[in-house]
């Protein structure tokens, strides 16, 4: 029986619905909203960089607009929404999910090997940590600083150990982060951090496997092995027994094989998406609205997928000396329409108020108004520059500047009709 086949464009579209940006910043955050976005592309990355903002929140107002933190901070660690572990990175996940996380905490201990010099000789270390957490509550790295065991020197409340062993209690679920102060974790017992917790059943390996390529496959919506090894990069299953699960969920027909237009090889699918897939790829394109994407987003978790999707290649740059940087220290995608038109790199400047987008650089495509990879028809530059501006506006109120500073846009015939359209909004700074 022929595989379906369908187009690149539907793969796209279908991501991005999945990704919760066919309607950028359309509705209002609510718990309800913010709970289904997260289980659906599987994690938000959180990441301490803070030259714009923290990633999650970017990544959140992206979704939702300006939003007010605190109460995203309240449902994640008041009322638990979520809770903090590592996905695809450092991430905030679904507490509804804890079973199957549950089961990768438990498994940490006999997967990661690497442990067991560290264990063997920092075996006091860990024992007293959790004591300490047990006995004092919520504790931070900070709070074991420059202790020191009655009598003795150097010892076990040396910073590094410490740091280590919180971490390693972290992953193995004995502890969980209970809050963060300046962003710093504070751990506590997971069982008083998130309650509910308490007579969790972790599920069992091979039920973790499916779960866990369940929800890649849900936030992709099709991917290849490829990308299936890349979205929810913890915990890496061997590429063997990844395609055993794969195979045992074909054969119960949660999985279809599918064919993508223009593209080689074999992707899946899950069998109850085909009909939706089928759908995203017919006109007029589902996704509508502008936004800028953190560069920790999900979407963009597995650069090689961007690229085969959107014709757009990204990479981050803060790693990348001042010198050797293309298009900035903290470049964000634009999205407009469904398509990657570019990047805008930008850094909050808190005393003044200020947002300074020290750059802007959009695609080839768009600049010389040709239509977009994988897609027929133009992007009106028009229209999206619009768009652009009402964003860069939108993003100023969320980290509280009074203004925008506008400087280098590629082309350059590109920045005139931009700060027109600021300064008529009334943000543009001299």
């Amino acid at each position: 029986m022929p595989r379906p086949a369908l187009p690149l464009r539907a793969v796209a579209a279908f991501f991005l619905e999945r990704q919760h940006l066919g309607r950028p910043r359309a509705t209002a955050l609510t718990a309800r909203r913010l709970a289904r976005f997260v289980e659906d592309v599987g994690g938000l990355q959180v990441d301490s960089i803070n030259v714009l903002d923290r990633a999650h929140y970017l990544t959140v107002w992206s979704r939702f607009g300006p939003y007010d933190r605190a109460r995203l901070d309240r449902l994640v660690y008041r009322r638990r929404l979520l809770f903090e572990y590592w996905a695809h990175a450092a991430c905030l996940v679904p507490t509804s999910m804890l079973p199957w996380w549950r089961r990768a905490m438990l498994d940490y201990r006999i997967r990661h090997t690497g442990w067991s010099d560290w264990l063997r000789r920092n075996a006091r270390v860990l024992s007293r940590v959790k004591a300490a957490v047990q006995a004092n509550g919520p504790m931070g790295n900070a709070d074991f600083d420059g202790r020191r065991p009655t009598g003795g020197r150097g010892g076990w409340w040396d910073w590094k150990p410490v740091q280590h062993a919180l971490h390693y209690l972290w992953m193995t679920g004995a502890l969980a982060v209970h809050s963060r102060h300046h962003f710093q974790k504070r751990f506590d017992l997971l069982e008083r951090a998130i309650p509910d917790a308490l007579g969790v059943e972790a599920a069992s390996s091979e039920e973790f496997r499916r779960w866990h390529l369940e929800r890649s496959l849900h936030a992709m919506g099709a991917a290849t092995e490829a990308d299936l090894s890349r979205y929810l990069t913890f915990p890496r299953f061997l590429p063997g027994a990844r395609r055993a699960a794969l195979h045992s969920m074909h054969k119960r027909g949660e999985v279809t094989e599918i064919d993508v237009e223009g593209t080689p090889g074999r992707w899946l699918a899950l069998t109850r998406d085909l009909p939706a897939l089928t759908r995203a790829g017919r006109p007029p394109a589902p996704s509508h609205g502008t936004t800028l994407l953190s560069p920790f987003d999900s979407l963009l978790w597995h650069r090689d997928r961007v690229a085969r999707l959107f014709g757009f290649e990204y990479r981050i740059e803060v790693y990348t000396p001042g010198p050797e940087r293309v298009h900035g220290y903290y470049a964000l995608p634009i999205l407009h329409h469904g398509h990657l038109i570019g990047r805008l790199d930008a850094k909050t400047h808190r005393p003044e108020r200020r947002l300074e987008v020290r750059r802007v650089h959009f695609e080839p495509w768009f600049a010389e108004a040709q239509a977009p990879p994988a897609a027929s028809g133009r992007v009106d530059q028009d229209e999206a520059l619009a768009g652009l501006v009402e964003a860069i506006g939108s993003l100023a109120a969320f980290v509280g500047a009074a203004e925008v500073a506008l400087s280098r846009v590629t082309p350059r015939r590109l920045r005139a009709p931009m700060v027109r359209m600021l300064r008529g909004m009334g943000q543009i700074a001299p």
